[in-house]
């Protein structure tokens, strides 16, 4: 064999060595990328694996605090209408005992004028038998009208010698105080006053002295 054929023959030989190591180095690397690959893929499916607990956790904690949240606001509604519902008990409760307290007020400001009159008769001053006879059956008929209106929380107010008190008493005069008077003192009364309970039903007309 001549030089110039076993050098061509050794080229080959080192062509077909050079591609055999390229093929082989290429189909490491492509091994080596499959390989990473398959790892990544395997840590990517691991890690959701190991992720995906956390986020069912995570929606289930949002879901329950959504709930609460819920829970909250329909109880918080329910105290204000129980509230609600128990102060309206209580008005009507004190409307009722109100309307009971002053049952009658309307009767009694209506019998107060008769009261006056029986009282203006007993003023008067009669000589003859008849006359006395009937001052007397009008004097029973005051009596037993005031005990009426006692019996019933009405009352006299008490004004004769009394300080002046706007609330009960109704100043229709005022004159100069006489010795032994104090200022601001009821002299005489016109009309007397009446109370129902704590109520003024009808203050007293009166003159103060000054």
């Amino acid at each position: 064999m001549s030089k110039d054929n076993k050098k061509d023959k050794k080229n080959a030989q080192d062509i077909e060595d050079q591609g055999e190591t390229a093929l082989k180095e290429e189909q490491t690397a492509t091994d080596t990328t499959d390989h990473e690959k398959k790892q990544q893929v395997e840590d990517e499916a691991t890690t959701e694996k190991e992720a995906s607990p956390a986020a069912k956790n995570q929606d289930l904690q949002q879901k329950i605090a959504a709930m609460q949240a819920k829970y909250a606001a329909m109880e918080d509604k329910y105290l204000r209408a129980e509230a609600e519902m128990a102060n309206m008990h209580t008005r009507f409760k004190k409307e009722q005992e109100k309307l009971l307290k002053y049952d009658g007020q309307n009767l009694a400001k209506d019998v107060l004028p008769v009261i006056d009159n029986l009282n203006r008769a007993l003023q008067i001053e009669v000589e003859d038998e008849a006359s006395k006879q009937i001052k007397h059956g009008i004097e029973l008929v005051y009596k037993d009208m005031e005990k009426a209106l006692t019996a019933n929380d009405i009352i006299k107010i008490d004004a004769l010698g009394q300080s002046f008190d706007p609330t009960k008493h109704q100043a229709v005069k005022s004159v100069q105080a006489e010795e032994g008077q104090k200022s601001e003192t009821v002299v005489e009364v016109f009309q007397d006053g009446y109370m129902l309970k704590d109520r003024v039903l009808r203050p007293a007309m009166v003159v103060v002295a000054q």
